[in-house]
């Protein structure tokens, strides 16, 4: 059932989701540390069945050079550098399996799908370890890892990888450096809009029922994971819930949208009890760049699914063909 806000209230709603006054040197000082670390992409070909798409196995040097992984999926008999675009994968998920997403390199595009450190278990399977985890106490599951500081906490290091996801992507031969896009669904979402924010030289989001925005707000309505790690966190440690928060306004999809200048697509379900539609709509009308929205009445956390594919393409198509 439709849960939250009526669409005219969310098609209007911008809550006051403070940032922390040194939001911007943070980031500045992270993507600065891990600049030591050259990105240093490796690209190795794999064999595989597939008759029209070549297979490239990457890794990459992520926050404080972690190896990270990725398939790269190039149309095969590439006359020259061709439009990319960058994927994150949903809470859970990593890579998968080289074969498991064709759609964006079967329609002409260069694809680049970041393996996401430590997690790759829960659907898809992924293959990046996450040895920067301090080991501090944390509620099963990632939301709660290195959370009792920004300097430690997970989703910093994994919106680092995935601003140097783009940089290694960039670093081959066969992608034009100066049409890439990044997409992503829940996680992955939220992710492509941080890195809307971080990354120079994107030109386009496409940000699917993104996760990771409003915290104070999803804790309030879904006691769904992933944001229900959070809740439980907060009832053990009774005393750490302004640090928890503070934490949180580092990652907050809210705060990275208010400073993105580049086109979006963005997509939201109205049923959608993992990542609210309010929560959507915060970080959508808070997005500085220009923009639009999908609007699924009577779906939740699956979006337009096949449909909104279609969207997609013909809004990439429009900004980088």
């Amino acid at each position: 059932m439709q849960f939250d806000l009526p669409l005219s209230e969310l098609e209007v709603y911008r809550p006051d989701v403070a940032a922390p006054d040194d939001f911007d040197e943070f980031w500045e000082e992270q993507l600065a540390a891990t600049e030591l670390h050259p990105v240093s992409a490796r690209f190795e070909p794999v064999a595989t069945r597939l008759t029209t798409v070549d297979v490239i196995d990457v890794a990459f040097a992520g926050h404080s050079g972690a190896e990270i992984r990725g398939w790269l999926l190039l149309p095969r008999h590439l006359t020259g550098p061709v439009p990319t675009i960058v994927e994150y994968i949903g809470y859970g998920g990593g890579r998968g399996l080289s074969h498991e997403s064709l759609l964006w390199s079967s329609a002409g595009y260069a694809h680049f799908r970041m393996d996401t450190r430590g997690q790759g278990s829960g659907w898809s399977t992924g293959a990046s370890s996450d040895p920067q985890d301090p080991g501090d106490p944390a509620v099963p599951g990632f939301m709660t890892r290195g959370i009792r500081s920004p300097e430690t906490y997970y989703y910093v290091r994994l919106i680092t990888d995935a601003v140097r996801a783009v940089a290694a992507a960039r670093s081959h031969e066969a992608v034009d450096g100066s049409r890439i896009a990044i997409t992503g669904a829940s996680q992955g979402g939220g992710l492509a809009v941080a890195v809307a924010n971080l990354a120079a030289g994107v030109v386009m989001a496409m940000p699917d029922v993104p996760f990771l925005a409003h915290f104070a707000r999803a804790m309030q309505l879904t006691d769904a994971t992933p944001y229900a790690e959070l809740a439980a966190y907060c009832r053990t440690h009774r005393d750490q819930i302004d640090t928890v928060f503070r934490t949180l306004s580092y990652v907050d999809a809210v705060n990275h949208a208010k400073r993105a200048s580049i086109p979006a697509l963005f997509s939201v379900g109205l049923t959608d009890a993992v990542t609210p539609p309010s929560t959507v709509f915060a970080a959508y009308n808070w997005y500085g760049g220009e923009k639009s929205i999908e609007v699924y009445p009577y779906n939740g956390h699956e979006g337009g699914g096949a449909h909104h594919d279609l969207a997609k393409l013909e809004f990439a198509a429009a900004q980088l063909l």
